[in-house]
């Protein structure tokens, strides 16, 4: 019917503008109440007008008329323009409706007005038990524009604090009860998911109590079909593409729960269930699952144990200014001593690393797109993460060096162990520490992120080593445990200033970069530097010698992962040794030989020498770093300096030359004068 599409047209365009709507609300019900979908739609329904005017301006422009006082018959025919395209209307007009009723753009009145129209449409016409029965379609795009009319009226409801409808609280317990392989249990999730967003993204200060009304309802259900899900054995399955999907959406799910306890501060067992139960979770990893799903279980846990759950919905919240939380501080406690027992009992060996890589589109390479083989770097890095993360979150609780030390040097080596074969060859010719450097070179948050746990492991078996006697007689010992296992910090340090170029201009941007944690990691890691100067110079002067011994040059080498990706003239990696004798494999390197002290003893008389020779070679560049406060005014200052800049060499290409004979001297230069760290006042204390 002609008509009955027009009007509903004419109304969808002024809802869109926003305007204010001049009929009686019932007119504009009567065109929104959708038919079910297995109902006749030749159905005949009535709606009294007792208003002529008010008629034509809703039927505008009108093909129906109407006597005063009469009732006006409308005929819903499915062969009159489309039964579903009048549906995808209809759900498309009350979803517009709604947006405009969250708005704070919508003028008072026309946000009046839709609320009553919306409201009205909740209590006399069933609309949402219409809309469950639209979700269960076998029409995928009618079916997802109900599921999304469906969490808008729901979030409608909770917010004008109306009781949540019957008929959709039933359906979820019925579908969340126990999993079966329905596609309803996803639209429950999806649903459940879009609701929690919604609140996520409205202003309104009442976000906490809107959550807890929603909460409320499905807090028993959430953790039944948690422990459903998670207890199924994938392989027993038929058709897995259905328990898959339920498990891709519930994960979203249960990150938007941890995110709104985190960020919401609210409590819920719902929200913790994962924390109280992470085995489950875990468990499933170790089943013969897609890539794609395992990954994203791996990045799932990365983000719990990072607190970055639902980031990019919390725009106002940042974490660092967030009030401690002793309960989450135990969850996490509880989840990372989860991870530590799954990684000893081999979860790292089930990562499906190798093979094809799930991309966005699929893992099938496009024609002449290239070879797409190779490790999957992204698991490579929240595997690696994850591991050390957990190791840092342990260590809080830790009082003995000695199992302190034993866990490090177990869990370090299952990780090296892990990463050996998807490492670049010279990672075996010169340190264990540069493992870090190599897996995480595509993604510096979590590079710094993974550097920041492995500074705060450090420091932790530190301060109960200055507690014992023998910290002078093990130090030697205690230094060498450091390398062999990959987390000394002063190598991690060198090892990423040599992957940025020893360029003062970038490390300036990791500075005043809010994306990454390097600011608060930099501030600990020079705090360190004050009291392990000696050990530092010590490290600089061990990969001078380390070049010279294994004819390596610390500017020209610097191998990564994505030179593995693009380069087809690198040989196949052989990795590093095993763990148990990095001692031998590295030693050409002095550290790894017990050869240090007579380094430092060889250091500490030349340091002063070094320093004035070379300071003229970096003056002109110490004062950069620290010249200017913001990066508005580096921009304005490389623009005035550019002509300049281009008719001198730049420093780190200075430094590459003079390091062609002493690199760990050149590196120890750098950083005492290049750098400009006096500037920072960190070292004049």
């Amino acid at each position: 019917m002609n008509a009955f599409w027009e009007v509903l047209e004419h109304l969808y365009k002024k809802v869109l503008l926003g305007a204010t709507l001049e009929s009686e609300s019932h007119e504009y019900v009567f065109y929104l109440n959708p038919a079910l979908p297995d109902q006749e739609y030749a159905t005949t329904l009535s709606l009294e007008r007792p208003d002529t005017n008010e008629v034509q301006e809703v039927h505008q422009p009108a093909t129906v008329t109407a006597m005063p006082g009469a009732g006006v018959r409308v005929k819903r025919n499915s062969q009159t323009r489309g039964g579903q395209e009048t549906q995808l209307l209809q759900l498309t007009v009350i979803q517009v409706m709604i947006s405009k009723i969250l708005s704070a753009e919508t003028e008072i009145r026309a946000k009046e007005k839709y609320c009553d129209i919306t409201k009205i449409l909740l209590q006399s016409n069933e609309v949402d038990s219409k809309l469950i029965c639209m979700i269960q379609n076998s029409d995928k795009l009618l079916s997802h524009m109900a599921a999304k009319c469906l969490a808008l009226l729901l979030y409608f409801q909770l917010k004008e604090k109306i009781t949540l409808s019957t008929s959709w609280i039933v359906f979820c317990e019925n579908n969340l009860s126990e999993y079966s392989e329905s596609n309803e249990v996803v639209h429950c999730v999806w649903i459940l998911t879009a609701v929690i967003k919604e609140i996520f993204k409205d202003t309104c200060s009442e976000k906490t109590e809107i959550l807890k009304q929603f909460l409320t309802t499905f807090e028993t259900t959430l953790e039944v079909f948690y422990d459903s899900l998670f207890s199924q054995h994938f392989e027993n399955h038929q058709d897995p593409s259905k328990i898959i999907n339920s498990l891709v959406s519930f994960l979203d799910l249960l990150e938007l729960l941890i995110a709104s306890r985190i960020y919401l501060k609210s409590h819920f067992r719902s929200q913790s269930v994962f924390f109280l139960k992470p085995s489950c979770v875990l468990d499933i990893l170790t089943q013969p699952l897609p890539a794609f799903v395992k990954r994203k279980l791996i990045i799932f846990i990365k983000k719990c144990l990072l607190c970055k759950v639902g980031e990019d919905l919390c725009r106002a919240s940042v974490l660092a200014l967030l009030s401690p939380d002793h309960h989450l501080d135990v969850d996490m406690m509880a989840l990372a001593n989860a991870v530590l027992q799954a990684v000893s009992l081999g979860l790292l060996k089930t990562l499906p690393v190798r093979g094809k890589r799930p991309c966005f589109g699929g893992n099938e390479a496009q024609p002449g797109g290239g070879d797409a083989a190779g490790p999957d770097h992204v698991l490579l890095r929240a595997a690696s993460l994850i591991t050390v993360k957990s190791l840092e979150i342990k260590f809080q609780n830790y009082t003995s060096i000695n199992e302190m030390k034993a866990d490090l040097q177990r869990f370090m080596s299952e990780l090296l162990t892990f990463l050996k074969p998807h490492l670049q060859p010279c990672l075996q010719l010169y340190s264990p520490c540069e493992w870090l450097c190599q897996v995480f070179i595509e993604q510096d948050d979590d590079m710094l992120e993974a550097a920041k746990a492995l500074l705060s492991v450090y420091l932790k078996l530190v301060r109960d080593y200055e507690a014992t006697e023998s910290v002078t007689q093990g130090k030697e010992t205690w230094i060498r445990h450091t390398h062999e296992n990959g987390y000394n910090p002063h190598c991690i340090f060198i090892f990423f200033l040599k992957n940025i170029g020893f360029d003062s201009a970038v490390l300036l941007d990791f500075l005043i970069s809010s994306e990454t944690c390097f600011l608060e990691y930099f501030v600990r890691y020079l705090k360190l530097l004050q009291k392990d100067w000696d050990i530092f110079f010590t490290i600089c002067k061990a990969f001078n010698a380390a070049e010279s011994q294994c004819g390596r040059n610390i500017h020209s080498c610097a191998p990564s992962l994505a030179q593995d990706r693009s380069s087809k003239q690198i040989p196949p990696p052989h990795g590093l040794t095993a763990p148990g004798s990095h001692r031998h494999a590295h030693a050409c390197v002095p550290w790894a030989a017990g050869d240090s002290s007579e380094l430092l003893k060889q250091d500490v008389m030349s340091k002063e020498t070094d320093t004035v020779s070379d300071y003229s070679l970096t003056s002109h560049t110490s004062q950069r770093l620290v010249d200017y406060d913001s990066s508005d005014d580096s921009e304005t200052e490389s623009t005035g300096q550019c002509l300049a800049n281009s008719q001198q060499t730049s420093f780190p290409e200075q430094a590459s030359k003079t390091v062609q004979g002493p690199a760990g001297t050149a590196c120890f230069r750098y950083l005492k004068n290049g750098s400009g760290w006096k500037d920072f006042g960190f070292l004049q204390q």
